[in-house]
């Protein structure tokens, strides 16, 4: 429990006039480094080479102390990527729509969550259970609630509704992830992959054992230029989810409707 309140203390307190503190600053601190500065390291490291290489002593290394002069500042690693999520999350732009349909609203929220994960790739694969209760997950919350008024859900309909949205953005964003990995690992774009093994792949697709898998493959692929396209995934999910949604919103015969 006590490192849980101290994470709390860092989400929501502001970060103490050490030179204020009665007789100076605390022991083990290094002057000029604050619990921001290693939550930008944390974020600038994870952004670069990924979330695994975030580590306490990765991260001391990078600012130049020892990691136990870390641990004065975050108790933690897990505390740490708390921080450093709830950085990314107070930093969102948020566009306030209130007069738009609620389809542009909730496209809007979709936008906002899929750049976060394009930009921080690794904020895609933290659990969505045990998020950061800090400032900027709540802000975010806040927005994110607000565009549902008016679709005539109760309290729970609209947090499932926010959460089935978000979750579909992250999944997305996660395959995305998933398929830029590979590509770097392979050297090699889908489509060069594909081409590469076009001739071996010819056993495979047996037009009279797979009749079905073998058109709708040969038409899908000539179609997205790959075996799968993220950006045509994501547009193709987020318009069955928000239809999915209609069937909820629209059934409850609420002011604009039709919205």
């Amino acid at each position: 429990m006590g490192e849980v309140r101290r994470t709390i203390e860092l989400l929501w307190l502001p970060e103490p006039d050490e030179t204020a503190e009665a007789g100076g600053r605390k022991r083990g601190r290094r002057p000029g480094l604050t619990v921001t500065r290693v939550v930008e390291a944390g974020i600038a490291m994870a952004d670069a080479e990924g979330l695994d290489a975030v580590s306490m002593r990765r991260v001391a290394q990078e600012l130049g102390v020892v990691p136990m002069t870390l641990y004065t500042y975050v108790p933690d690693k897990n505390a740490l990527l708390d921080l450093m999520l709830d950085r990314l999350y107070l930093a969102m732009p948020r566009a306030g729509r209130p007069d738009r349909p609620w389809r542009e609203r909730l496209t809007a929220v979709a936008e906002e969550n899929r750049r976060l994960y394009a930009d921080h790739p690794w904020a895609a694969s933290l659990p969505a259970s045990r998020p950061p209760l800090g400032p900027g997950l709540m802000a975010k919350y806040e927005h994110e609630l607000r565009a549902f008024d008016g679709c005539g859900l109760d309290d729970v309909e609209r947090d499932s509704a926010l959460t089935f949205l978000i979750g579909f953005v992250q999944s997305a964003a996660r395959t995305e992830a998933d398929v830029r990995s590979a590509a770097t690992r392979s050297g090699a774009t889908d489509y060069e992959w594909w081409s590469e093994r076009g001739p071996i792949f010819e056993m495979v697709f047996d037009t009279h054992r797979y009749p079905t898998a073998t058109r709708v493959g040969a038409a899908a692929g000539e179609a997205l230029g790959a075996a799968y396209d993220p950006g045509h995934a994501y547009v193709f999910g987020l318009q069955r989810v928000l239809d999915g949604l209609a069937v909820l919103i629209e059934g409850r015969g609420a002011p604009g409707d039709s919205r």
